[in-house]
């Protein structure tokens, strides 16, 4: 099969064979696959999801082609899902059982395959560390990404208010209000905390979802509230920077970091059945969509990273083989 394998140079396209599943596992035709900023390392073999010679690609949406014979959730040959895995550049994926969700049945595969890491790690963060309920002030900081835009749309389908979305790119900042942002802030700003601080009477945001951090982490302690809670899922801005440990203390938050890299199978099994009991119905009635900034073709992949790397797209960017 064609796949879309990591070197230390790069992404490379090559006919490997398929996958082979474990008596635990679903085997899935792949019909499309998410691009996410991870992939960008693990092309390289780098990173949590990487390691030269491996196929790239942690979600996709496919038609079911065998079942092992210890796998739960009652799957069939033909039916059509929604996965997290590993190695979804590829025509043919396997993924565990319990990180495999079967598609509405009015949806298609391009849409599916926006959906699941997004959904994931935006229920983890929000409602499993953050312990969102109705009436918090959130702030998604990074919120034009795919993860972000699905956090906005999380964040006020379970009561939030208000909801902030951060973006420093003009364009895509101005679309924040159509996925659920009551409030955008440019974080190229200097007083953009003040505007946080401003919004919510002085008291700040009870949850961050924080995307960037480095440098920035100082400014979101400060828009958050006393007792708020930072929940830190990404360093694209920087994994050290200085850290304001009274500020810390004084508004006695709680920050938490976040990976999957270190989840157990178990771990990882109930993050998707608790992502799905309460957003399931929401996802099949169409009021958790991400939109697809661009389609390439399994042989593109490589050009496809680069619109990634870019960093000029609204939404999910989708692989078809």
């Amino acid at each position: 099969m064609k796949a879309g394998v990591a070197t230390e140079t790069g992404l490379e396209i090559r006919d490997i064979p398929e996958p082979s599943p474990k008596p635990t596992d679903i085997l899935v035709r792949v019909r499309a696959a998410g691009l996410n900023r991870a992939d960008l390392a693990a092309a390289q073999g780098k990173g949590g999801h990487g390691a030269v010679g491996a196929t790239v690609g942690i979600d996709w949406a496919g038609e079911v082609v065998s079942v092992g014979a210890d796998a739960g959730g009652g799957f069939a040959p033909g039916e059509h899902v929604m996965c997290v895995g590993a190695g979804g550049y590829a025509e043919y994926a396997v993924s565990d059982f319990g990180r495999t969700v079967k598609m509405p049945e009015a949806m298609d595969f391009h849409t599916a395959a926006t959906l699941p890491t997004a959904l994931n790690t935006m229920h983890d963060a929000l409602v499993t560390n953050g312990g969102l309920k109705a009436g918090d002030g959130v702030l998604i900081q990074g919120a034009s990404s795919g993860v972000g835009l699905m956090g906005l749309q999380i964040a006020k389908l379970m009561g939030a208010r208000p909801v902030i979305g951060s973006s420093t790119d003009a364009g895509r900042r101005a679309r924040l209000s159509d996925f659920g942002a009551d409030i955008a802030i440019d974080t190229g700003r200097p007083d953009w905390p003040d505007q946080i601080l401003a919004a919510t009477g002085g008291k700040g945001v009870d949850i961050v979802v924080d995307q960037v951090s480095g440098a920035y982490v100082n400014g979101l302690m400060r828009a958050t509230a006393v007792l708020g809670r930072i929940i830190n899922v990404g360093r694209l801005g920087g994994g050290k920077a200085e850290f304001d440990f009274d500020l810390h203390a004084m508004r006695r938050i709680k920050y938490m970091g976040v990976t999957h890299r270190t989840r157990s199978i178990a771990e990882l099994r109930e993050e998707t059945r608790a992502m799905w009991a309460d957003l399931g119905a929401a996802v099949a009635a169409g009021k958790l969509r991400l939109p697809v900034d661009k389609v390439f073709a399994l042989a593109e992949a490589k050009a496809a990273q680069e619109h990634m790397r870019a960093n000029r797209h609204l939404g999910k960017i989708l692989l078809v083989p």
